[in-house]
């Protein structure tokens, strides 16, 4: 007769297995499963796809909904690099301001001097101004936000520090942010590359080159600004020199690193609720939004934003529905490059406006 298995000596070694019959041990306990992600991730994922196959170059988008558990959730197509983030960094630069103003470190009414030195192409009317004149913090702010006035920006940052600017920026995100510099630099490091001579333009000579024409014409005119035949500055397109200065990673930033800047705006972590309300308020108020996301969401969203545009660059980001905070505000982060006409790139921010109001309950 065959000798039953559960007697086999190596169970008979084991007195709880001779107790515990020929059962198997139950198997361990596994670790919980993560809940599913909300239906909206899985739906704004194919469109997003959809927008990147179209739009000539990339793009790339960060959503995370605030909320409860059943609605919250977030979606990173951002491609684990960093984007150039242009006029977009205007907003880190007032949180910095405004965090300075909640500390008593300075106060919105004090006012800053316009110096020579200030002036950054670019919209805004602090150009139709004089070396001088003097301007209110706050009035600086607004015209940063929203008109997106780069001396104003400056002007801010000048007063801020970029070292304490840089340093905020860094403990709000953790990582994720390349370094943020005054936005006239940005000018000087871009050319700067093709002739050592450029750190000696002043900053009107760099304004008079925007009214060379993007491309071949603009580089003759730094030329000629520096007095130099055309040859000695090589045979770099301007496409060429930015994309060189873009990959430099200044002013850039992950999407999910700037995601979390505004998530922490939005929970109210950064900024006392009087500040808050006061960024906030110029961001739903910019005057150069009206043709990216905004315009694929419904006529009455409530969406405080941003924009940044710079050659083969742009970028739309804010807050739907800023006012519920953590309990179901939307961060978006979407960023194009390499895009071709900006019209290309505009009609994506638009598609990610209806792919946002179409998988979201965007309130109205």
């Amino acid at each position: 007769m065959a000798l039953n298995p559960c007697f086999r000596p190596a169970l008979l070694a084991t007195l709880a297995l001779l107790l515990a019959g020929c059962g198997r041990p139950p198997p361990p306990v596994a670790a919980p499963a993560n809940p599913a992600s909300p239906a909206w991730v899985a739906a704004l994922e194919r469109e997003v796809g959809s927008i990147d196959a179209t739009l000539p170059g990339d793009f790339g988008a960060y959503v995370r909904r605030l909320g409860p558990p059943d609605e919250a959730g977030e979606l990173d197509l951002g491609n684990g690099h960093a984007w150039y983030l242009s006029s977009t960094i205007k907003v880190p630069v007032a949180i910095a301001v405004l965090e300075a103003a909640d500390a008593g470190d300075l106060s919105l009414d004090e006012e800053l001097e316009l110096a020579a030195g200030d002036f950054v192409d670019g919209v805004g009317d602090m150009l139709q101004h004089a070396p001088g004149e003097r301007f209110s913090i706050a009035a600086l702010l607004e015209k940063s936000l929203r008109d997106s006035d780069s001396t104003a920006t400056d002007m801010l940052i000048r007063r801020i520090g970029e070292e304490r600017l840089n340093a905020r920026v860094a403990a709000w995100t953790g990582e994720g942010f390349g370094r943020i510099t005054p936005i006239r630099q940005v000018r000087y490091d871009a050319y700067g590359a093709l002739h050592p001579k450029v750190a000696g333009l002043d900053s009107m000579q760099m304004l008079a080159l925007r009214q060379a024409k993007a491309g071949e014409p603009r580089l003759q005119a730094l030329a000629d600004a520096l007095g130099v035949p055309r040859a000695e500055l090589g045979d770099a397109t301007l496409e060429q020199v930015f994309e060189d200065y873009y990959a430099r990673g200044l002013n850039s930033a992950t999407l999910p690193a700037y995601g979390r800047l505004l998530a922490r705006l939005a929970g109210g972590e950064l900024l006392s609720p009087r500040s808050t309300d006061l960024l906030l308020g110029h961001m739903r108020a910019i005057n150069t939004g009206s043709r990216r996301i905004q315009a694929g969401l419904p006529p009455d969203a409530d969406f405080a934003q941003k924009t940044g545009t710079q050659l083969q660059r742009a970028c739309n980001v804010g807050l739907l529905d800023p006012g519920l905070g953590r309990d179901g505000a939307t961060v978006v982060v979407a960023c194009a490059e390499r895009f071709g006409e900006l019209e290309q790139a505009e009609q994506a921010f638009q598609a990610l406006g209806r792919a946002l109001a179409d998988t979201l309950t965007v309130r109205d």
